[in-house]
């Protein structure tokens, strides 16, 4: 599936070197550098000095934006532009974002400077090899993806370039190893985008169509996603997702990337780029969609109008063979009934026994609730352990209800299921269209038999090999991209997979004893589980920890988002702290939705509060119209902007920017959120908005410094070596809530009243507030 990696100090100049890539994620994962940091200024810095080396002329866009995720911030994009021949055709972007996550401490060597690297080694050897090329090549590293894609927004609404580029090739991360999945981001059909992307034959393409249709369902979002929906420009993406524990977190560094994926990126870049560089960008838009999928070295295709009729043939021959087969006394209706009853256990006692019995180890190891992504570090154990004890329980039921060795009339029960699957599948996600494939070489062996009256070892075998290259991968895939909550999903898939390969699996005599063999297999790896079910360094426990003061109460508490607390937050919170139910009224922004979990009171610091104005505060009509400036009066990283649901904000804008989707007046936001504002160089906060002259003001603000641990106020103890801050929420954070409060409106009275003008009222006031908190 993937290149398997070895040292190439020797590799000629004109080819992609890992080695050479590697290189590059050093330098640019060397610390954190998320939005806002000095070390993000750093890796600009440096890699606008890599691509000059390159003899390119770069450029950078700077500016706000506010996506949709409600994010506020100014994003500084690094570009480059390579030219091709012609004049007029569209350009090639290739594109990935240089930030790291905020908040926990993320290296970003995967995220993304595994694919920033890969750019840059890629376009090195292509310049080197001086082909002649008619598109133009646009390199886009694009800042501030983490914190809602703004770079890419910033890039599509505002640079004159975003209008001639034809296609996108994006490179991401969402773990630290594993194949890398071509995924396509696309506005109609695919069918032109797969055709190219087969003509442009990539070493090792890992994707299928299956992919597609659920990423398409799913609320995934990368750069590329602004592309497509802003300017319906499309592209690719190119991801890996293994060891997702890692992702977002201060374990994406160097020694956590794996090297034979960071291979497999440059497999993929390198063939493309030399195609798409002279390929007719236009010929990628297509109304049709088409199924695809790989298997080693090949990339198929063929249009999802075929997905229909390919079942109901496959339907056609199916009862036909069983026609025969009752016609020639080879089948009976009372054997094919008892086949169902080993294939249909199986299924369901398999599921049952994996849904519950996850659901039991989460009670009996209540730390794997530490990994808000779902998935532990044994995750890979549980897989097999699961996987393992679904054969063991499948063969214990075939051993049971089924003769030494089965005969074909239960070969019909995993047809016959696999068949209305895939009439399902035909209608509701024709993306899967392809497992049909496997259905055709189980219908293709039960003919032969029908026909000869006998089995063929051999041809048994061969013909399994489909089922066991389009199936199996997935018994490993679904865990790893959507947690191990869809264990069970694994389990019955095996069962099905059993179903299909019965002809070779179940003429195995001593199927108990196969069961048996199996079991403990599975049992072993339960144990190894158990084993490797704590932490360790490079296998960190994730904790949280935020002071925050509520500048209203004049009180002040330490919170978290931990469900299971460990000594390094008991010191703060104490043994027995309170349910932080409060603190939740205002939710802060979170992937998973993660609230507070505990709160304990903790003592006052001087903090400086921000520096709240109102430079206008006016009624025309039925309107009050605003401008508030928020300043900060410390070193702080984002301000959240919250208002009460009942408020209604027209014609808003911060800093300038307006919301990316906002076509009419009135703003739309989702809850009590308004915005989340990442602050760079203290740069303060200006909103301008009006409201319903009778609306009741109620907003509110925190403001949060990511310095918790360096602050010089706070004494915190490091963590161990074996915990790391947790991703996806606020923490290592100095938070300060309080209300935004307008100063009373005044009717100002004019010295000198003058009948014949009319005198415009308007109250423009400047409520400040430096205030120390003691």
């Amino acid at each position: 599936m993937m290149p398997q990696w070895t040292s190439d100090n020797t590799i000629p100049l004109s080819e992609f070197s890992t080695e050479r890539a590697l290189e590059k994620v050093k330098a640019i994962s060397k610390q954190p550098h998320y939005v806002g940091s000095q070390n993000h200024e750093q890796v600009a810095v440096y890699l606008q000095k890599e691509l000059r080396k390159l003899g390119l002329t770069t450029s950078t866009q700077e500016g706000y934006t506010l996506t949709e995720w409600g994010n506020l911030v100014k994003s500084k994009n690094i570009l480059a532009r390579i030219k091709g021949t012609s004049s007029n055709s569209k350009a090639l972007l290739l594109l990935s974002h240089y930030d790291s996550a905020p908040h926990s401490y993320s290296h970003g060597a995967s995220d993304a400077g595994s694919g920033v690297a890969t750019i840059l080694e890629s376009v090195r050897a292509f310049l080197y090899n001086k082909k002649t090329h008619k598109n133009d090549i646009i390199i886009l590293f694009t800042d501030a993806e983490e914190l809602g894609l703004n770079g890419a927004a910033l890039f599509v609404t505002q640079h004159n370039w975003a209008k001639e580029v034809g296609l996108v090739l994006n490179f991401e991360a969402r773990g630290t190893s594993g194949p890398s999945y071509m995924l396509m981001e696309t506005n109609a059909g695919n069918a032109g985008m797969v055709k190219e992307f087969s003509a442009a034959n990539a070493t090792f393409p890992v994707s299928n169509s299956l992919m597609y249709s659920i990423y398409k369902m799913l609320p995934n979002d990368t750069d590329l996603t602004v592309f497509r929906e802003q300017k319906s420009i499309q592209g690719y993406n190119f991801a890996f997702i293994d060891d997702h524990y890692n992702y977002h977190t201060a374990q994406d560094d160097i020694n956590h990337l794996n090297k034979n994926t960071l291979a497999h990126q440059g497999t993929y870049l390198m063939p493309l780029l030399s195609y798409f560089s002279n390929a007719d960008l236009n010929t990628t838009k297509s109304a049709e969609d088409y199924v695809y999928f790989t298997i080693p070295f090949t990339f198929i295709s063929y249009p999802f109008s075929w997905v229909l009729p390919m079942v109901i043939i496959a339907f056609v021959l199916f009862l036909f063979l069983v026609f025969i087969g009752i016609g020639k006394k080879i089948l009976t209706i009372q054997r094919i009934a008892r086949g169902f009853i080993p294939f249909l256990g199986s299924l369901i006692f398999t599921g049952l026994i994996t849904f519950f019995g996850w659901k039991g180890l989460l009670q009996l190891y209540p730390q794997y609730n530490d990994l808000l992504n779902g998935f532990t570090y044994n995750g890979h154990d549980y897989i097999a352990a699961f996987v393992l004890l679904a054969l063991a329980i499948t063969l214990f039921f075939y051993h049971l209800f089924s003769s030494k060795k089965v005969t074909v009339n239960h070969y019909v029960a995993p047809l016959f299921i696999w068949l209305i699957l895939n009439g399902l599948l035909a209608v509701y996600l024709k993306g899967a269209g392809f497992l049909i494939i496997p259905v055709y070489f189980g219908i293709f062996l039960f003919g032969y038999y029908i026909i000869t009256q006998k089995s063929n070892k051999t041809l048994n075998l061969i013909f399994s090999i489909p089922a066991l290259l389009l199936l199996v991968p997935f018994i490993q895939m679904f865990p790893i991209g959507l947690g191990l909550k869809v264990l069970f999903g694994s389990a019955i898939l095996t069962v099905l997979t059993f179903g299909l390969l019965l002809p070779t699996l179940g003429n195995f005599n001593k199927k108990g004893l196969w069961s048996f063999l199996f079991l403990v297999l599975s049992i072993g790896f339960f144990a190894k589980a158990h084993y490797e079910s704590g932490y360790e360094e490079g296998k960190a426990k994730s904790n949280s920890l935020l002071y925050i003061y509520n500048a209203d109460t004049d009180k002040a508490n330490w919170a978290t988002y931990d469900v299971n607390l460990d000594f390094w937050t008991k010191q703060y919170l104490g043994e027995n702290p309170k349910p932080a139910t409060a603190l939740n009224q205002t939710p802060l922004f979170s992937k998973y939705n993660s609230g507070f979990t505990y709160a304990a009171a903790a003592p006052k610091k001087e903090l400086l509060k921000p520096t709240i104005q109102f430079l206008k505060d006016s009624i025309a009509g039925n309107k009050r119209y605003l401008k508030l400036r928020i300043s900060p009066n410390r070193l702080v990283n984002r301000y959240d902007v919250f208002a009460n649901k009942k408020m209604e904000f027209y014609n808003l804008k911060a800093n300038g920017a307006t919301h990316i989707n906002q076509k009419e007046k009135q703003f739309n936001r989702k809850g009590k959120k308004i915005l989340s504002y990442y602050v760079v160089d203290n740069t303060p906060l200006e909103m301008e908005f009006n409201i319903n002259a009778g609306t009741v003001f109620d907003m509110e603000l925190i403001e949060s410094s990511f310095d918790l641990m360096r602050n010089p106020l706070f004494s915190i103890t490091e963590r161990a070596d074996w915990m790391m801050p947790t991703p996806f929420v606020l923490t290592d954070a100095v938070v300060i809530k309080q209300r935004i409060k307008p100063t009373p409106r005044v009717t100002e009275v004019p010295l000198v009243t003058l009948p014949s003008k009319s005198v415009k009222k308007e109250s423009k006031l400047i409520a400040s507030d430096t205030t120390k908190v003691r």
